[in-house]
């Protein structure tokens, strides 16, 4: 075997190329974190979807978003409705990786319906966007049952099932949290939807929870809060409580995370600009600013 090459590095070089080292290791950094697409939940431009359903998403578009996750009222479309939604999605470039669901879209009446509408928008996760409190550990178990029954019928047609938390899911009943019982219970390509905002509310740990369930938080709400009653929901991504560097950590460092949402539920600004300005906010954050 040959010998190594000998490189005679003086003290100067040396000093040189260490400089340099960490802005190449932020730069590779910077690259992965920015292979996460960046979304919007379009809840957080209802009324304007409401109006004019395609002009919003042309300006989420424009924006700069990546991706849209449509919830509630899509399920009233038809499939031709869904087939012109595709259409300008492919059009503008964008995707829907995800959309958000009654529960009552997974009931046999409805669920053909919802799988339908789903393959065409080629999405990827139907998620349980809300369920009503349950008294017991005992209901919480039967949820999580049904999210099974949903991922079973869903997935000869590649889609898989999810669930979005609100703050009951982090309140303990008989001593334990639900969130805990429905990650347990559920199937592990079932995935849990964190949504940051309600989990700070109810004071949990969104970084504990991530790295509770490696590779189950394939998707996150991105949306922060403010213990200042007055603000709450409403305040701007970045300008709340979340840690969002420490959450990006957990989430890209083994979470499973396959993309995020950006979601409000208002601000001190109109929709479509409080929307611009979290996207804004999100780069800035990203960019360690």
């Amino acid at each position: 075997m040959s010998a190594m090459p000998y490189f005679n590095l003086s003290r100067r070089s040396f000093l040189a190329m260490s400089a340099t080292l960490p802005w190449v290791l932020r730069s590779v950094t910077s690259a992965r974190e920015s292979s996460v697409p960046i979304g919007l939940e379009l809840y957080s431009v209802r009324d304007a979807l409401q109006k004019d359903p395609e002009g919003t998403v042309r300006a989420v578009a424009k924006m700069g978003y990546q991706c849209v996750e449509f919830y509630g009222p899509y399920f009233e479309w038809t499939t031709e409705q869904a087939k012109q939604m595709r259409k300008l999605l492919d059009e503008l470039g964008i995707h829907c990786y995800s959309t958000h669901n009654d529960g009552d879209n997974f009931s046999a009446a409805k669920i053909a319906h919802t799988r339908d509408l789903n393959l065409i928008l080629g999405t990827k996760y139907v998620v349980q966007a809300w369920s009503d409190p349950k008294p017991n550990l005992d209901g919480w178990k039967k949820l999580a049952d049904s999210l099974n029954a949903a991922a079973d019928k869903l997935q000869p047609d590649g889609l898989k099932a999810g669930y979005h938390n609100h703050d009951a899911e982090w309140k303990p009943v008989e001593g334990k949290r639900p969130i805990e019982v429905i990650a347990a219970n559920t199937r592990p390509d079932v995935m849990l939807q964190l949504d940051v905002g309600t989990c700070l509310e109810a004071g949990s740990d969104p970084v504990a929870w991530i790295k509770a369930n490696p590779g189950r938080i394939r998707s996150i709400h991105c949306k922060d809060w403010s213990p200042d009653p007055n603000v709450a929901f409403k305040t701007i991504f970045g300008e709340g409580k979340a840690d969002w560097r420490s959450i990006f950590q957990a989430a890209e460092g083994g979470g499973g995370i396959e993309y995020y949402l950006i979601e409000q539920e208002g601000s001190r600004f109109p929709e479509l600009e409080t929307a611009k300005r979290c996207l804004e906010a999100y780069h800035q954050t990203r960019a360690g600013r």
